[in-house]
């Protein structure tokens, strides 16, 4: 199953018409989101050579002008270089912008390699529980107003996955505004897309029984409650808490989805 495959499958009860890197953009859009999975999931490896610009013309029935753009696109991501009498080359994953989200977006949901949600969950449990702790000593009034009204988007949208990710989502990115960490914020909207997707497929693992969706809702309300009162400490625990139940979450997403 290919990654766009994978979203489609995972977001069946919602629209992921909104999530960057997957916008109708013509055929240069779809000729680079074309080529761009087809070499982040290893179809074209690193240091193959990609067909020849007159293959890649009559394969997508594009002009050698959409061609030669799509080519530029993919080489600022650094995931293709072009050299004269040898053709484009693909580079190695090391000099991949990583954090592009079309190239975020390629990757694979499903597959045991270069498993990205994986990384990702790594990321944000070195990231996030450091931002609530600043957020939670350097939150103004309005940042604190963002993060309760995201949280209580969440509560009322509880019946809606789709909305109630976007609502996930707004709250973290209130708390890296929050934190007042120029870097930590700027990560949080280079992966916001990206997230969205997460949250999505860990909601496919809540249930009934012992993962409740009200129980996600009080761990993040009770996130806000520590910044409120400027208590680091409970803000620091309480983030890594969410972060490291939504990693067991998303194990048991990901297992149901490749059952």
């Amino acid at each position: 199953m290919s990654s766009t495959e994978s979203i489609v499958a995972v977001w069946n009860r919602g629209s992921h018409a909104d999530v960057v890197g997957f916008k109708p953009r013509g055929i240069q859009g779809r000729v680079v989101n074309s080529l761009g999975e087809r070499i982040v999931c290893g179809f074209y490896p690193p240091g193959s050579l990609l067909p020849r610009e007159s293959e890649l013309m009559d394969s997508y029935k594009a002009s050698r002008t959409s061609i030669r753009e799509v080519i530029k696109i993919l080489s600022a991501k650094g995931l293709v270089e072009t050299r004269q009498k040898i053709g484009t080359r693909v580079l190695e994953r090391s000099s991949w912008n990583i954090f592009d989200p079309d190239v975020l977006l390629w990757h694979p949901f499903d597959t045991a390699g270069h498993d990205i949600l994986r990384d990702l969950i790594e990321m944000r449990q070195l990231v996030e529980p450091p931002a609530a702790r600043f957020a939670a000593t350097r939150a103004t009034l309005d940042d604190i107003e963002r993060i309760r009204a995201s949280c209580e988007d969440m509560r009322l949208a509880m019946g809606d996955m789709t909305a109630y990710a976007q609502a996930d989502v707004r709250f973290h990115m209130a708390v890296f505004e929050a934190s007042h960490n120029a870097m930590l914020d700027r990560f949080g909207h280079i992966v916001a897309n990206f997230l969205q997707i997460s949250f999505r497929i860990q909601q496919e693992a809540l249930d009934t029984n012992n993962n409740l969706i009200e129980d996600d809702w009080n761990n993040h309300f009770r996130i806000y409650e520590a910044i409120n009162r400027s208590d680091p400490a409970a803000a620091e625990e309480l983030m890594l808490r969410v972060v490291l139940h939504g990693k067991a979450s998303l194990q048991k997403a990901r297992q149901s989805i490749r059952a």
